[in-house]
C-alpha cells in the first residue's frame, strides 16, 4: 500500500492551488448529487451522503457550498452517469478511469483523445478487471488522546486489512464489503475522516525509470483535469524518486 499512501500525500499538495481545489470541489458536488438522488438530502440516514460530505471537508470545501449542492440535488435531481474506462499507458502501465458525466459521447471522446496523445491504448470494459481489487480506503489525522493499540483493535475488529500510520495521517484499508462496517466505527470514534471511498488497488505495481514514470503521470495528470473524470488508477509504482521529481 506503500505507492498509494505516496500518491495520496501528493494529491495532497498538488490539492493545494486554486485549479486543482475547484477541480475537486466540482468532484464533490457531482457525488453530493448522485448520492441526494441515490439516497435523499439526511446524510444522517443517507451513508453516502454523509461520506461525500467528510470528503468536502477534508479538502475545505465551505459549508455554503456543500449546503447549495444538497438543495439543488434535492430540487433538481441529477442526470450524471457513472462510467468507467480501461486501458494502458505506455511501458504497459494498466489505467482504470472513472467519470461522472452528463453527456456520454463527450466522455467518452475526450478520454479516448488522452489515451491516443500519450501513447496509451484505450481496451474494452472488463479486460483489465483482474487486475485490481476494489477495496476501501480511509485516510484521516490521528485522532488526539487516543490510544494507537486500542485504537488499531479497533480498526482490525471491524474490518480493517491493513492500517499505516505516516507523518501523523492513518491510511486504513478494508475489504469492500466491510467499507460500511469501518465507516460506522470512525461516527464511533467521532473521527473527522479527511478522505474515504472505494478505490481500485493494483495487484501488482511495475516500476519504470523517472523518465518514463514521468510520460505515465503527465497522462494521469490529463485524465484528472478533465472535468468528467472523478478518479484515476493506475499500475505504476510510486518510487521515491519518482515521486520526488513530481513534486
Amino acid at each position: 500500500m506503500s505507492g498509494h499512501s505516496k500518491w495520496s500525500k501528493i494529491k495532497r499538495a498538488k490539492g493545494a492551488n486554486d485549479a486543482k481545489r475547484s477541480k475537486m470541489f466540482s468532484r464533490i458536488v457531482k457525488e453530493i448529487s448522485i448520492a441526494v438522488k441515490e439516497g435523499g438530502p439526511d446524510s444522517e440516514t443517507n451513508p453516502r451522503l454523509r461520506l461525500a460530505i467528510n470528503n468536502a471537508k477534508g479538502v475545505n470545501m465551505p459549508k455554503d457550498n456543500v449546503e447549495r449542492a444538497i438543495n439543488k440535488a434535492e430540487k433538481e435531481g441529477d442526470n450524471n452517469e457513472e462510467m468507467s474506462f480501461e486501458g494502458y499507458a505506455p511501458n504497459g502501465i494498466a489505467v482504470f478511469v472513472d467519470c461522472l458525466s452528463d453527456n456520454k459521447q463527450r466522455t467518452v471522446s475526450n478520454i479516448r483523445a488522452i489515451f491516443t496523445k500519450y501513447n496509451g491504448s484505450l481496451g474494452t470494459n472488463g479486460s483489465l478487471s483482474f487486475l485490481f481489487d476494489t477495496k476501501g480506503i480511509f485516510t484521516f489525522a490521528f485522532p488526539d488522546g487516543m490510544d494507537k493499540d486500542e485504537f488499531e483493535l479497533e480498526m482490525i475488529d471491524a474490518g480493517a486489512e491493513d492500517i499505516e500510520f505516516e507523518e501523523g495521517v492513518i491510511t486504513v484499508t478494508t475489504a469492500k464489503e466491510d467499507f460500511g462496517s469501518i465507516q460506522k466505527k470512525l461516527d464511533t470514534l467521532k473521527v473527522e475522516i479527511e478522505n474515504a471511498g472505494l478505490q481500485r488497488i493494483p495487484n501488482d505495481t511495475k516500476e519504470l525509470e523517472v523518465v518514463e514514470a514521468l510520460k505515465v503521470m503527465r497522462m494521469i495528470d490529463a485524465f484528472e483535469d478533465d472535468d468528467d473524470v472523478q478518479n484515476v488508477y493506475y499500475s505504476l509504482e510510486l518510487t521515491d524518486e519518482v515521486a520526488e521529481a513530481m513534486e
